[in-house]
């Protein structure tokens, strides 16, 4: 009997299913994010000055992006090949059993260089599941949709990026609140890795109730699979891969600049508490979230080519902003800064994951999707942070800005570059 998902997946388990493993698996994620930034220099990179230690913490943060275009075509070759629904679900336990791992990992302090490598396996972990999570989330919701609501339905998996750093990021201001600071870099920080365990299991759930999409179905049926999805992209897909990846790329320089950075440099330069600056960040993701579904509207309204297009351009002259606002001196500045610089994050995140989608076929969209959402990753947010901590220390944050709007450029042009053709679902 041939499986029907047209009439197996409903709404809600197609749309709900995307977003909890996405918000899972961002908030998996993000709580490295701020670890990284607020815990693991002391524990895991002790020794050194203050600026050496984030930026070697920093540099185990960068791992999980080189990590996931592997994961990209490791899962995306099976998503292509036996189904999304599968994938998804292998992805998601990599992802969680990863996490778990870090909030069970001796210090520096207990068995010395040890600890920061344990730490960077463990990431790389993370980074592997990931890397095969976003793109079969994606596909999940826009396989499912209606031709004229693809960005719509591709919306839900991205507002799981949001939901999981307000949940990341409020889990640590709580832990910061209820526990002196001495019991929170004694046990504290482990707390939301070892409980994401909880999160995992309930999106291992949901993701079991659901079937494959029509498209994968259809594909299969008519026989339209190749035998190895990577090679046929690097073979046919090279145009699409390379602006594609190019095309994404400011989305992770306007997010990492926002969160990673903003939160190491007000913390350690401009005189901010932890506490402070983190109520701060999360009010800004509130403005992350909300543009995301009105991104969607427009994109499925005027196109997500074109919605893309002007976001990058307004990014372009947002760079030039950067220090007038973050060096304001000014809380209320630096929160328009960062509540305009999240604003645009989700301008141009909300549509992203459908655009990658559409620029492949059925047969090698779980991998074509993946990988250039995940080399856009290394390109720019693995370094992102550090490159901004550099040139800020050396030459001000004016030219952070400028690092923010050399980006914005080059995502303009390889939209204007990348292939304007829609490939059928």
């Amino acid at each position: 009997m041939k499986n029907n998902p047209k009439q197996e997946n409903s709404l809600k388990h197609v749309l709900f299913g995307s977003l909890i493993g996405t918000t899972i698996e961002f908030f998996d994620f993000y709580i490295y994010a701020n670890a990284a930034v607020l815990v693991f220099p002391q524990l895991f990179f002790p020794g050194s000055d203050s600026t050496t230690s984030v930026i070697e913490s920093l540099a185990t943060f960068a791992v999980a992006f080189f990590a996931r275009p592997i994961g990209s075509a490791v899962f995306g070759h099976y998503g292509d090949k036996i189904g999304r629904k599968t994938t998804l679900v292998v992805a998601l336990l990599t992802m969680g059993v990863s996490t778990v791992c870090i909030g069970l990992l001796p210090t520096y302090a207990s068995i010395g260089i040890l600890a920061p490598i344990l730490l960077t396996v463990c990431r790389f972990g993370q980074g592997l599941g990931l890397g095969g999570e976003w793109g079969g989330a994606v596909l999940l919701a826009i396989e499912n949709a209606p031709p004229n609501k693809r960005a719509w339905y591709g919306m839900f998996p991205q507002l799981g990026a949001p939901i999981g750093l307000l949940l990341s990021g409020g889990t640590f201001l709580i832990l910061g609140d209820v526990l002196t600071n001495e019991q929170f870099f004694d046990y504290g920080w482990r707390i939301p890795f070892i409980a994401s365990s909880v999160l995992v299991v309930v999106g291992f759930y949901i993701r079991l109730k659901i079937t494959e999409t029509p498209s994968f179905v259809q594909s299969v049926e008519a026989k339209e699979q190749v035998k190895i999805p990577l090679v046929t992209i690097l073979k046919k897909y090279q145009k699409e891969l390379i602006f594609g990846t190019f095309a994404a790329v400011t989305t992770f320089v306007v997010f990492y600049l926002m969160t990673v950075f903003s939160l190491s440099w007000a913390t350690t330069n401009l005189g901010f508490a932890r506490r402070d600056f983190l109520i701060i960040q999360l009010f800004s993701v509130l403005f992350f979230g909300f543009s995301i579904p009105i991104s969607a509207i427009i994109a499925d309204k005027f196109g997500r080519r074109k919605v893309l297009i002007a976001v990058s351009i307004a990014i372009v002259f947002f760079g030039f902003l950067f220090a007038a606002f973050l060096d304001s001196g000014s809380v209320t500045f630096i929160t328009i800064f960062l509540c305009l610089g999240m604003t645009l994050m989700g301008l141009t995140y909300g549509p992203l994951g459908t655009f990658l989608s559409e620029l492949f076929p059925t047969e090698v969209r779980y991998s074509g999707a993946s990988l250039t959402f995940n080399l856009a990753g290394i390109i720019g947010a693995a370094f992102a942070p550090m490159i901004a901590i550099w040139f800020a220390t050396h030459y001000g944050l004016t030219y952070v800005g400028y690092y923010l709007s050399i980006a914005a450029v080059i995502t303009v042009l390889a939209l204007l570059f990348v292939s304007k053709k829609i490939h059928k679902f």
